[in-house]
């Protein structure tokens, strides 16, 4: 039972007017599906869900082959929450581990002639998300893969969890090398004892996924896509064809070889969700949700894993008039493979009730109120029970009823001072009450991404003349503009912004990125663009990210920072909570301007006052060190070389794979 004191009522309405949960809250898109997620209720729409869920069970406690593959339609209206339920079961499959999940968002579906193809890059970037164990779904596949090559040469072989292969991989990898013996060559044969009929490529780019290094260009390689040569010679995989068709017409076949694969491991549940397209056909004149019936046919009919397969589960979402006018109208038994767990008849979701709208708002407002770090004297405020249960009973969709809450998710508006100096303090004031704590949670990047540029926009058309907190001076610094990195198709947004000015009429032109990702493909994808400084016409990058966030030496982001810092003049600013708290709340004060009565010149200038003497800004604009402070960036290295000593070369390759073990 919570025993904390209740919140005062001034602390919970400063809350509310500085932001409001509700707001485009209803709109659920891809990433909520793979990220944190949203308040879920579990009872709304249960009979969905339960549904999937038993017909996980079923597929993989089956003994029969023809039960081992089976389908569900689901049909609602837009806003009723079909990709609530993708989410929901998304979440607890990660949660419970009992099957692996692909979400294929047709939407993003461009030519309906490569569906096949498109739907095998779907597959490659779903298994990348992270799984039940911690690690991408492809290295929980990896890694049983692997435990199973290692018992097939001795039996008594512990099991490895896949964080352990993944932090050992390489470094063995890299021990055969060193003895003229390749790893993944031996590994690959021990799993094909037991798999003779699989694709030895593919088993080969699976197992190469453990590899922190490698793992990036064998999922590309999944995917279908085309490798440099040194990359697949490197890997020991031959080259997709580059022809559209080409890849088009095998990839079914791969399709086939690698669920099955991963099948034989783990259940596996495929979403199709978007499926709603209109006004687009293929070469051979069907729409979008019967190219996708059409594939999802082809899936039912040629995947028939054996009795030892953990079985699949397809899902199809899509309106009720898609199912009635176009996918139960085609022939060959499409609609029966579309939904063969309930007999072709899809599951319909129903809309809200009193009882759900009030268990809605609950939920919602739980997740904001703990956020902020408040306690509501009841948990609706500022809402009441009998208002949501009034206004429940109309048969809302989830949509509809957060949009209501939004409009009306407010309090008594009070009387703000005349002088706007004191209501941009006020403004000040309230954003530090809600306060989120110390911000370096990677779920703040794109918060400390706003509140940085903000900082750096208030100070456009100034000169500087200071000396920052480690001693380094700016004379005659002046910030002529902060603009967006082009071309925008090659950065994607990973160089957040560009800082253009000039210190003693010398140039420059920062690329600043907040990388506070704890993966490492995260931070590559970040790092290996701040290094291109022709490509985006930088004279200098800086790498944003707490050096609590330590980049090991072997991810390839660490050798992309060297070059940045040693080789290119670029620099690694630490983030300090300190120092990004004022320049948050200076940009949410700007965001609720209009709140306070306040324009953009005035929160700008009254924001400059401390933006020019914020500790963070000038360590970006101050000249780099042009080292690296390897202590900080991993200096748990020398203890990791007194936990796991340098291995004696063993002649036996038994003795050369127990090197995992040590």
């Amino acid at each position: 039972m919570d025993s904390s004191p209740v919140s005062p009522t001034e602390a919970l309405n400063a809350a509310i007017r500085s932001h409001n949960p509700f707001i485009n809250a209803g709109i659920v898109k891809e990433q909520d599906v793979w990220g944190k997620g949203f308040p879920d209720v579990p009872t709304l729409n249960a009979h969905a869900s339960n549904a999937v869920f038993q017909a996980i069970d079923l597929v993989r406690t089956s003994q029969s082959t023809q039960e081992k593959v089976t389908s569900i339609a689901i049909t609602a209206q837009q806003g009723v929450g079909k990709t609530h339920i993708l989410s929901r079961i998304r979440h607890r499959l990660k949660s419970d581990g009992t099957a692996l999940f692909i979400y294929a968002g047709v939407n993003n579906y461009t030519d309906l002639n490569l569906v096949k193809y498109q739907f095998r890059q779907t597959l490659a970037d779903s298994l990348s998300n992270t799984g039940s164990q911690g690690v991408m779904q492809w290295q929980e596949v990896a890694a049983a893969m692997a435990n199973e090559g290692f018992k097939a040469i001795d039996s008594n072989f512990p099991s490895l969890f896949p964080q352990v292969l993944v932090e050992r991989f390489d470094k063995v990898c890299s021990s055969w090398s060193a003895k003229n013996k390749n790893l993944m060559d031996r590994l690959t044969k021990e799993v094909l004892k037991t798999k003779p009929n699989a694709d030895p490529y593919i088993v080969r780019a699976i197992l190469w996924t453990l590899s922190e290094t490698q793992a990036s260009f064998a999922i590309k390689w999944l995917s279908g896509d085309e490798l440099a040569t040194l990359n697949a010679e490197e890997l020991g995989l031959p080259n997709p064809s580059k022809a559209s068709q080409n890849k088009e017409s095998e990839a079914l076949k791969n399709i086939q070889q690698i669920l099955n694969l991963v099948n034989y491991y783990n259940p596996v549940v495929i979403c199709f969700d978007e499926i709603d397209v209109e006004n687009n056909c293929s070469d051979d004149g069907l729409t979008t949700p019967q190219v996708i019936a059409d594939l999802v046919k082809r899936l039912h009919d040629t995947l028939e894993p054996s009795a030892l397969g953990r079985g699949l589960v397809i899902l199809t979402v899509m309106l009720p008039d898609t199912w009635t006018n176009k996918v139960d109208l085609m022939p060959g038994g499409t609609p029966d493979r579309v939904s063969k767990y309930t007999q072709r008849k899809p599951i319909d979701l129903k809309t809200l009730g009193s009882d759900s709208m009030v268990d809605l708002v609950t939920l919602w407002l739980k997740d904001f109120y703990e956020v902020k770090h408040l306690k509501p004297h009841h948990p609706l405020y500022p809402f009441e029970e009998s208002e949501l249960r009034k206004y429940g009973k109309n048969g809302l969709t989830v949509r509809e009823a957060l949009k209501w809450c939004a409009e009306n998710f407010k309090v008594e508006e009070e009387i703000l001072p005349q002088d706007p100096l004191q209501r941009f303090y006020l403004a000040l004031e309230r954003e530090s009450k809600v306060d989120n704590g110390d911000y370096l949670d990677e779920k703040n990047n794109s918060l400390i991404i706003n509140a940085l540029r903000f900082g750096f926009q208030s100070l456009k058309g100034q000169t500087l003349e200071c000396e920052t907190s480690t001693g380094e001076k700016l004379e005659e610094l002046t910030i002529e503009d902060i603009t967006d990195v082009e071309p925008k198709s090659k950065n994607q947004g990973w160089i957040n912004f560009k800082v253009i000015g000039k210190e003693k009429n010398k140039g420059f032109k920062i690329g600043v990125s907040v990388l506070q990702f704890l993966h490492g493909r995260a931070v590559g994808a970040g790092m290996w663009r701040l290094i291109e400084y022709e490509t985006f016409d930088l004279t200098r990058g800086c790498l944003v990210r707490s050096k609590a966030n330590k980049i090991p030496k072997n991810w390839d982001s660490y050798s992309h920072l060297k070059k940045l810092v040693e080789e290119l003049g670029g620099e690694h600013v630490d983030l300090k909570t300190e120092e990004i708290r004022p320049l948050i709340y200076f940009d949410a004060v700007y965001q609720k301007r209009e709140s306070y009565e306040l324009t953009e010149e005035q929160v700008i200038e009254f924001s400059r006052m401390f933006t020019r003497q914020n500790s963070l800004i000038l360590e970006i604009l101050s000249d780099p060190s042009g080292h690296i402070d390897d202590d900080t960036i991993e200096g748990e290295e020398l203890l990791n070389d007194f936990l796991n000593p340098s291995i004696m070369e063993n002649t036996d390759d038994l003795e050369d794979l127990s090197e995992l073990l040590n």
